[in-house]
């Protein structure tokens, strides 16, 4: 067939030609079978990068990394599925009391998380630093809890054979400048998510500092498209546009964030971080046709946290376990007194990757113990010398670069000085 060759697809999508579904299925099967070397793939990301894929390239695209691998199938569970995935952040911990709490009223949560990279955390690195947990499960195993009417919730590794070209083609774009482009990063995110086979999916989409993408306007195409893939692939999809200017919650780091996790499921933690769980779990619940359940209700009787115990048991931990307990602290105290006026995401995640508790490359070792409490939020009052944040490591070396990382990450005005607060949830976005 014409033009089914690297040259060919390179060139027509330089010159800003659509790609046809034929070439684009040919070119990720290449890729993936190694017959596509990198020089040439990574010649079409960037000419992606200039020249976008429209609708339909970007759906194909997804279809194709999709049919790399296999796609999981859970219809045939006795509850509706639906899950969630978050763009990133800093002191993200929503996953942890979210999953459990939306399978505490009635839906099965197939949830396939990641690990920490750059500023951001990392879900399964978090979860363990619970003794025992397990983030790797075969697709029985997983299939096995989510039917578990006391459990139906699950949070792993992706496995190795769901949408492989994504992954090799996000090994390509890191190390290419080609990860900036809303069709690759929306295809990259959906055809995971898509092919673990949940029936519906919530978006956490983040704006600001500390999230991936800065700009509203950047973020809200991202949500679109990614919509507009889930909706092209039968899954019923719908996303928050939530601020990530200032660190969600108190907390930033493994461990850290567990515990407040945990307060959350108890029925107290940090105001924010409860208003987002709920607001997310009843996007999830009403995907899922499940309508007559208030989250809210499953947190207060302690619903959510009876399964987040057997979830946590589920996959080999031990929800009664000590959590690691950092050697080092050292407190960042307020130089004056008054209203913290701001407190800057991307500084306080590139401070807590620099104490251990995220990583620069895949692969680096975390520490669970690792991160940083936040002990003043914007529009909180503080006295000269209170403490602003302390810092959780076991290298008191890493503690020059967190703390030059965290310079001018807050600023206080004067005593009486009112902060507008800000929305936590900005937009949604559907179909």
């Amino acid at each position: 067939m014409s033009g089914l060759d690297a040259v060919s697809i390179i060139t027509a999508k330089r010159d800003g030609r659509a790609l046809t579904d034929a070439q684009i299925d040919w070119i990720v099967a290449g890729f993936t079978a190694g017959r596509v070397p990198d020089e040439q793939m990574a010649a079409l990301l960037m000419a992606i990068v200039f020249r976008g894929l429209d609708r339909a390239e970007t759906s194909r695209w997804t279809a194709a990394m999709i049919d790399s691998g296999s796609r999981l199938d859970f219809s045939d569970l006795p509850r509706p599925t639906v899950d969630k995935h978050s763009t990133g952040g800093v002191g993200d911990k929503i996953t942890l009391p979210l999953t459990p709490l939306v399978a505490a009223c009635g839906a099965a949560v197939p949830q396939l998380s990641g690990r920490a990279l750059g500023h951001t955390g990392g879900t399964l690195d978090k979860l363990e630093a619970i003794p025992g947990w397990r983030a790797q499960l075969s697709s029985a195993r997983m299939r096995e809890i989510l039917a578990d009417p006391d459990v139906s919730a699950v949070i792993c590794a992706a496995g190795d054979d769901l949408a492989p070209a994504d992954k090799r083609i996000y090994a390509l774009r890191d190390v290419t400048g080609t990860v900036e482009s809303i069709p690759l990063l929306a295809s990259s995110i959906m055809s995971k998510k898509i092919a673990e086979g949940t029936a519906a999916l919530v978006l956490d989409v983040k704006v600001g500092s500390g999230a991936f993408l800065k700009e509203l306007s950047q973020s809200r195409e991202l949500a679109r498209v990614m919509v507009e893939l889930g909706a092209d692939a039968g899954v019923h999809t719908v996303a928050l546009l939530t601020d990530m200017q200032t660190p969600l919650g108190r907390t930033a780091g493994n461990a850290l964030e567990v515990a407040e996790a945990v307060e959350v499921l108890a029925g107290g933690g940090p105001a924010d971080v409860v208003e987002l769980t709920l607001a997310l779990a009843r996007e999830m619940l009403a995907l899922a046709g499940i309508d007559a359940i208030d989250p809210a209700d499953a947190l207060a009787d302690g619903r959510a946290m009876d399964r987040w115990r057997s979830m946590i048991r589920a996959q080999g931990g031990d929800p009664d376990a000590a959590l690691p307990i950092a050697r080092h602290v050292e407190q960042l105290c307020a130089q004056d007194s008054g209203v913290l006026r701001r407190l800057d995401a991307m500084a306080v995640g590139v401070a807590a990757r620099h104490l251990g508790a995220g990583r620069a490359r895949q692969g680096d070792p975390v520490q669970p113990a690792a991160g940083i409490d936040i002990h003043v939020k914007p529009g909180e009052r503080v006295v000269a010398g209170q403490p602003v944040l302390s810092l959780h490591t076991d290298t008191p070396a890493a503690l020059s670069a967190a703390c030059a990382a965290l310079e001018d990450a807050w600023d206080i005005a004067s005593p009486g000085t009112a902060v507008p607060a800000s929305s936590l949830v900005i937009d949604r976005v559907e179909a």
